[in-house]
C-alpha cells in the first residue's frame, strides 16, 4: 500500500483517538498563519479535523507556507487533544487536533470559481449557472454531499424493504419502441438499421407488465426514465423513479405497501413517525375543495362554492357565468384585507395565468365589505357570502368566476401562493394523501378525440366497464396518485390484463387495429397466454429525496443535474456532433431550418 493512503477520516477523529498515529487524505478548507504556527482545516467527506504545523518542523511548514484553500495533500501526524481555551464546541472533532510530522501536495488547485465553504458569507449568493458549470466543485459543499448521502440511504432502504417483501429487482431496457401518448420521447438513431429510431424509457410500463406475464409476480426497478417535456423546479429531462409491480393484488395491497413503506423510510431517514392509513380523497372531490390533484394538507384555505349566494346578484358577470354552467369559487386569505391595488393586480395576473378571465376580491375593513364590486350586491347577500367563507375583520376573499375546471385550477393555484405568503406552510410535518377515482379519459378538443389521463393501459373500474362503449368520459379509472405535502409523489394503476379491453381502450382513444397491432402487438399477443391481474406504481426518487431534504428543487439533489432548458452547463451537452457521425447513422441535421425541403 502506498505510504501516503489515509488510515482514519478526517470527521471521524475524537478523545478517544489520542495519542494515535494517523494517515489522513484530503483538501485544505483553510490555512491560518497565527505567530508562526500554522493550522490547517482539513477536509474530506466525513468532516473537518484541525492540523497543526509548528515552524520546528521547518521542511514541512516550509510546504505548509505555501498551501491553499483547496490544495489535496496527505498530513501523518498524532492525535492531541486541543490546548484550554480552543476547544471548538461546534466541530464534531473540536476537542482534538492533529500535530503534523509529514506533509505532502498531491495535486495543487487554482482559486475556485465559486466558495465550497457553506459557511462563507457570500456562498449562498453564487448564481446558480455559474454553480452548475463547476459542479464539481459544487459537490464539495458540505450540503450537497448531505443531500446525496440521504439519496443513498433512501434507495438502500427501499431495495432493503422491498426484498423483505419478495420484490426481485430487474433491469428493464434503454433502448426500446417508441410510442404514442404521453410526454415526447428522446429518439436515438440506429446505425445499423437505416433509418429506425429507438426510444428511450419514459417509464419501464409495458416492460413491467410483460414481466407480470413471465411470472416474476414482484418486480421493482430503480429505473432510469426519460422526457422530452417542459421543464420546472420538479422535473429533469432525465430522472429516476422507483419503479414496481405486483400480481394478484388489488388497490389496498398497493396501499398498504406503499404505507408501510414510507412509514420505515421516513423513520429511518428522518426520526418521524408517520400516521397511517394515509387519508384518501377522491380526484372530484379534491378539485372541489383545494383546486388541485395534489393538494398540500398542511394547511386550510378550502374553496367554497358561493354560486348561490350570488346567483341573484345585480353582478353580470357572477350571473352569466352561472347561467352558462360555470361556478363561482372564493377563498378566505386572513388579515389581507389591506392588499394595494398593485397586490391585487399581481393575484390577478396568476389567476389569468391559469386560465381565469380576472379575479374579484371582498376587503373586510373598518366594519365595512371594501370591493369596486360591492355596489353590484345587497348588504344581505354581502353577509351570507362572508359568512359562508368565514371571513372575519381584516380578512381578504379572493373570487373567481368561469367554468368549474378553470375556476377551481385558478383559486387552487391562489390558495397556494397565499398560504406561502402568509407563513401557512408549517416546516416538519408530511401530509401523505391518496387520491383516487380519477378520469379514464379526458377528451382533447385539438386532437378531436379521448386521451388518457394516466395512460392507455390502465384498467377501468369494474362497475364503470359497461359505460366504455357509449360514455367513455364517464368511465373513473382504478388508478390512484400518492400525493405528500402538494406535491405528486407517484402514480398507479391496476393494469388492464385482457387483450379486448385494451383493444376497446385503444379504439377510444382514436388507434385503429392496424396501429394498435404495429405499436403495441407485442403487449396484446403477451395478454393471449395467461396474463395474471396485475398493478403498480412509480415514486419519484428525485422528487421524495427533495422533500426528505427541505431542497427548493430537483437540481440540489441530483449529482449532474441539467438547467431548464435541457442543458448541462458542465459539459455543453447536448452538443454538435461531427457530421461523419450523423452520416453513421443515417440523419441529416436541418436545424435552424424553417422547412425540411
Amino acid at each position: 500500500m502506498s505510504s501516503w493512503i489515509r488510515t482514519e477520516y478526517c470527521g471521524e477523529l475524537r478523545s478517544a483517538d489520542l495519542g494515535k498515529k494517523v494517515c489522513l487524505n484530503g483538501w485544505v478548507h483553510r490555512q491560518r498563519n497565527l505567530g508562526g504556527v500554522i493550522f490547517l482545516d482539513l477536509r474530506d467527506r466525513s468532516g473537518l479535523v484541525q492540523v497543526v504545523v509548528n515552524p520546528e518542523q521547518k521542511e514541512i511548514y516550509a510546504i505548509a507556507e505555501t498551501l491553499r484553500s483547496e490544495f489535496v495533500i496527505m498530513v501523518k501526524g498524532v492525535v492531541s487533544r486541543r490546548p484550554e481555551g480552543s476547544l471548538n464546541k461546534d466541530l464534531p472533532t473540536g476537542e482534538v487536533e492533529v500535530l503534523a510530522d509529514e506533509l505532502i501536495i498531491l495535486n495543487s488547485a487554482k482559486t475556485p470559481p465559486i466558495y465550497v465553504d457553506d459557511s462563507h458569507e457570500r456562498a449562498a449568493n453564487v448564481d446558480e449557472t455559474v454553480r452548475l458549470k463547476y459542479r464539481y466543485l459544487d459537490l464539495r459543499r458540505p450540503a450537497r454531499q448531505k443531500n446525496l448521502i440521504l439519496r443513498h440511504r433512501v434507495t438502500k432502504t427501499i431495495r432493503n424493504f422491498l426484498d423483505e417483501k419478495g420484490f426481485i429487482e430487474v433491469e428493464t431496457p434503454i433502448l426500446m419502441k417508441s410510442t404514442p401518448e404521453g410526454a415526447r420521447d428522446y429518439l436515438v438513431p440506429s446505425r445499423v438499421n437505416p433509418g429506425k429510431f429507438y426510444a428511450l424509457p419514459q417509464s419501464p410500463q409495458l416492460f413491467k407488465q410483460l414481466l407480470m406475464v413471465g411470472g416474476l409476480e414482484k418486480y421493482f426497478q430503480i429505473a432510469k426514465c426519460f422526457r422530452d417535456e417542459d421543464l420546472r423546479a420538479d422535473r429533469q429531462p432525465e430522472f429516476t423513479q422507483i419503479d414496481l409491480e405486483m400480481s394478484f393484488i388489488d388497490q389496498e395491497v398497493i396501499f398498504n405497501l406503499l404505507e408501510e413503506m414510507m412509514v420505515r423510510l421516513f423513520r429511518e431517514i428522518l426520526g418521524v413517525e408517520l400516521e397511517r392509513p394515509f387519508p384518501r380523497l377522491e380526484y372530484g372531490e379534491a378539485m372541489e375543495r383545494y383546486g388541485s390533484d395534489k393538494p398540500d394538507l398542511r394547511y386550510g384555505m378550502e374553496l367554497i362554492d358561493i354560486s348561490s349566494e350570488v346567483e341573484d346578484s345585480e353582478f353580470g358577470v357572477f350571473r352569466n357565468v352561472i347561467a352558462n354552467q360555470g361556478i363561482v369559487v372564493a377563498i378566505t386569505a386572513p388579515g389581507c384585507s389591506a392588499y394595494s391595488r398593485k397586490e391585487l393586480d399581481g393575484l390577478s395576473q396568476l389567476a389569468m395565468k391559469y386560465g381565469a378571465k380576472g379575479l374579484a376580491h371582498l376587503a373586510l375593513k373598518d366594519g365595512q365589505v371594501k370591493s369596486p364590486i360591492a355596489k353590484f350586491f345587497t348588504p344581505q347577500q354581502l353577509a351570507h357570502i362572508t359568512e359562508k367563507v368565514q371571513a372575519q375583520e381584516g380578512d381578504l376573499v379572493l373570487i373567481v368566476a368561469d367554468e368549474p375546471t378553470v375556476a377551481r385550477t385558478a383559486l387552487g393555484a391562489l390558495r397556494q401562493e397565499m398560504a406561502a405568503r402568509l407563513g401557512l406552510i408549517p416546516e416538519g410535518e408530511y401530509k401523505f394523501l391518496w387520491i383516487v377515482n380519477f378520469p379514464l379519459f379526458e377528451f382533447d378538443q385539438e386532437a378531436g378525440r379521448y386521451v388518457a389521463v394516466h395512460h392507455a393501459f390502465t384498467s377501468p373500474l369494474p362497475e364503470d366497464t359497461p359505460l366504455l362503449e357509449e360514455e367513455p368520459g364517464k368511465v373513473r379509472a382504478n388508478a390512484y396518485d400518492l400525493v405528500l405535502n402538494g406535491m405528486e409523489l407517484g402514480s398507479g394503476s391496476i393494469r388492464i390484463h385482457l387483450r379486448a379491453v385494451q383493444e376497446e381502450i385503444f379504439r377510444i382513444m382514436g388507434l385503429t387495429e392496424a396501429e394498435a397491432k404495429e405499436k403495441f402487438g407485442f403487449l396484446l399477443e403477451a395478454f393471449e397466454y395467461g396474463t395474471p391481474p396485475h398493478g403498480g406504481i412509480a415514486l419519484g426518487l428525485d422528487r421524495l429525496v427533495m422533500i426528505l431534504t427541505g431542497a427548493a428543487n430537483m437540481r440540489e439533489v441530483i449529482a449532474f443535474p441539467k438547467t431548464t432548458s435541457a442543458t448541462c452547463l458542465m459539459t455543453g451537452t447536448p452538443s454538435e456532433v461531427d457530421p461523419e457521425q450523423l452520416q453513421e447513422v443515417h440523419i441529416k441535421s436541418v436545424a435552424n431550418r424553417k422547412t425540411l425541403l
